[in-house]
């Protein structure tokens, strides 16, 4: 999920969440983590290796049986920050998503609720929704990070390997970056092959000035998008998708739209497929551009925009026949989703560079997926088809 660690707005700007709704009281247990040397790394590594990673500073999470009011920790930032404003935005976003879905499940199936802190600050609460009547796996989450990150980390939330990680003219390398990053991330995988994976994420980061540079300036930026990933193209909802996110950029700058749009066809692209992931949406990064306000507001826009995109689609979609070819293919396009996320979706590899939490990291992969030999479908059936656009993206509305 683009950016796991990072995150989304609200349209209510006050500094303390809405109650959680119905049915989120229930926790998980906290999950074991998989040890550094997993997901396939070698387990020996250089000494080089292990000094990079332990400059990673982000503190091991705490279980806590409640959110707290706030994640933000007491040293300066306000009720009236862009931080705390932004945070406030994300947990009531999560809680309108989360009792949004539960009703369009329709079966009784619950998010399950797993919060932590940390104790230098931050934390973050995860909400999962799986096997239900509509939903094989639903996350919705939101985390408040302070860290400090080398270099190299750096350069994957910044996406730019020239700024902070080589040399400067004089020879001096930067230190270690202290960081604050929130966000909303949430991955929606329906059961049905004819209604399509959303996945949408939202995010504030701010840099302090390095160690070894004192009087640098702050950064800032946000970032963020919607994408939808369908495994048959309906054109209807495709159409309905785009243009609810085409209305929420055009309030704030007619160029927002377009420009985004191809961010997110260039984003979402499997190099070694030589194919999109899905049918976009919109992503940007790095914007910092605009006024710090207008883009606070364009979040929020963005991420209220959310429901009316996808909810419509899911009504018309969840109780649609198939059979088992459409089953089949489905698998086969999550096989797509998981290569994406894993080899080149920047908030995966900054969560796991910085030692973030990894159920949190990795809940964005679907529960099943499938990987098939040489799998080609045939040239003018609706799998081709579909194929066919996440090669070639087009204009939808």
């Amino acid at each position: 999920m683009a950016s796991n660690l990072l995150s989304a707005p609200s349209r209510t700007l006050a500094p303390s969440p809405a109650p959680a709704p119905a049915g989120l009281r229930g926790r998980v247990p906290v999950q074991a983590h998989l040890p550094r040397g997993g997901l396939g790394l070698a387990p020996r590594r250089s000494s080089r290796a292990l000094r990079v990673r332990a400059s990673v500073a982000i503190e091991k999470e705490t279980p806590e049986s409640e959110p707290p009011p706030t994640f933000l920790r007491e040293d300066g930032h306000g009720s009236g920050s862009v931080r705390a404003r932004f945070e406030a935005m994300i947990r009531r976003v999560q809680g309108e998503v989360c009792a949004a879905l539960e009703e369009a499940d329709g079966g009784g199936a619950r998010f399950v609720e797993d919060v932590w802190s940390r104790p230098g600050g931050g934390g973050g609460i995860s909400r999962v929704l799986q096997d239900g009547r509509v939903f094989e796996k639903a996350g919705v989450n939101v985390s408040v990070v302070y860290g400090v990150m080398p270099p190299d980390a750096y350069r994957a939330a910044k996406g730019e390997a020239a700024k902070n990680g080589a040399a400067a003219a004089d020879g001096h390398k930067p230190g270690p970056v202290p960081f604050f990053a929130a966000g909303i991330s949430s991955v929606l995988h329906p059961k049905n092959p004819f209604a399509p994976t959303l996945h949408f994420n939202y995010r504030y980061f701010e840099t302090d000035a390095p160690k070894d540079a004192p009087g640098a300036p702050r950064q800032w930026w946000f970032g963020g998008g919607t994408d939808l990933t369908p495994s048959y193209i309906i054109e209807e909802d495709v159409k309905h998708f785009h243009s609810v996110q085409k209305q929420a950029c055009d309030k704030f700058d007619p160029s927002f739209h377009p420009r985004f749009k191809k961010w997110c066809d260039d984003y979402f692209y499997i190099k070694h497929r030589n194919e999109r992931r899905g049918l976009g949406g919109i992503f940007f990064d790095d914007l910092n551009d605009y006024d710090q306000e207008m883009l606070l507001n364009f979040a929020t826009e963005c991420a209220d925009s959310v429901l009316p995109a996808y909810i419509p689609i899911i009504e018309r979609r969840k109780n649609t026949p198939f059979n088992e070819e459409h089953r089949a293919w489905q698998q086969l396009r999550r096989g797509r989703y998981v290569e994406f996320n894993l080899v080149y979706d920047r908030g995966t590899t900054f969560g796991l560079k910085t030692g973030g939490r990894i159920e949190s990291i990795l809940v964005s992969l679907p529960l099943t997926a499938r990987w098939q030999y040489d799998h080609k479908p045939e040239e003018g059936t609706e799998e081709w088809k579909l194929l066919e656009a996440c090669i070639n993206p087009k204009d939808w509305i």
